[in-house]
């Protein structure tokens, strides 16, 4: 990060680790939804995902929150520690955050999660509800979502012998096609993902949801997001299914998809408001 580089604010998790997050505040109180973009796993808030969405927020004068999980991106904390617990509790605690001290972001949001984000997009959401207070999730939007990643698709991509190696020394490196750092897979992370599983059960969000998926996404297969449509309780979800599309969808014309979707749903939902005023 150079000096002209704008510089994150932070907020310390349970046990003091410092949270990065960069937050727009909303330009007048109806402007409808905040936004919260939920990043993937070894990814960071400075995607292109990420700062369009942003961009698109203060277009619009919406609320807008981006952040790092403890070991991504700008916060505090080493990769190997963390586990989908720990990063769902990372990103509870900035959203509450956040709607304690940033205009827009203390009622109706909704949640944007790429890849892994998807999935803590899920388990962020039960917990903000679970914990209550004037925060309510509204709308979910995810990307190429991973949800069960870690029990689905790690053990058959990693193999028998790297998993003996997890099983024997509780790490191992696995080379990333998206970063010159390997991945760091580890014993907790995996037995943690199981306390978190969330596709062979009902969802009980009762939310409009938004779920992109490339069809020919070779990390993540989109039946996945298929999946989730189906745990879902929600009767508003869709499966928008991008023919040929990557795993990171963020050509020009996805992230145009991207925006226009969230725009969509955050119409919808500032429509149903204003229907329901007494909500």
């Amino acid at each position: 990060m150079t000096s002209a580089d704008p510089v994150p604010e932070f907020v310390s998790a349970g046990d003091g680790t410092r949270l990065a997050y960069f937050a727009t505040p909303a330009a007048s109180p109806d402007s409808g939804p905040g936004v919260v973009f939920l990043g993937g796993f070894m990814s960071d808030m400075t995607g292109q995902k990420a700062t369009v969405l942003e961009d698109w927020a203060r277009a619009t004068g919406r609320a807008f929150l981006r952040l790092d999980y403890s070991g991504h991106g700008m916060s505090d904390g080493a990769f190997r520690d963390g586990t989908i617990g720990r990063w769902r509790d990372d990103a509870v605690t900035v959203i509450r955050h956040a709607g304690e001290s940033v205009a827009g972001l203390d009622g109706d949001l909704v949640l944007v999660g790429s890849s892994m984000g998807g999935w803590i997009s899920v388990l962020a959401a039960m917990e903000v509800d679970r914990l209550g207070g004037g925060q309510r999730v509204a709308g979910l939007v995810t990307i190429a979502a991973a949800a069960d990643f870690t029990e689905d698709l790690l053990p058959m991509r990693l193999g028998p012998d790297a998993l003996a190696a997890i099983e024997a020394e509780g790490v191992f490196c696995a080379p990333s096609e998206y970063s010159d750092e390997p991945y760091t897979i580890t014993r907790e992370l995996l037995e943690d993902g199981r306390s978190h599983l969330v596709l062979g059960s009902t969802i009980s969000l009762d939310v409009p949801a938004r779920l992109i998926h490339g069809t020919a996404d070779p990390d993540v297969p989109w039946t996945q997001s298929q999946k989730l449509m189906s745990a879902l309780t929600s009767t508003d979800v869709e499966l928008i299914l991008v023919k040929d599309g990557d795993h990171r969808l963020s050509e020009p014309h996805d992230l145009a998809r991207l925006t226009a979707v969230v725009e969509r749903l955050c119409g919808q939902l500032s429509s149903s408001s204003a229907a329901s005023p007494a909500r």
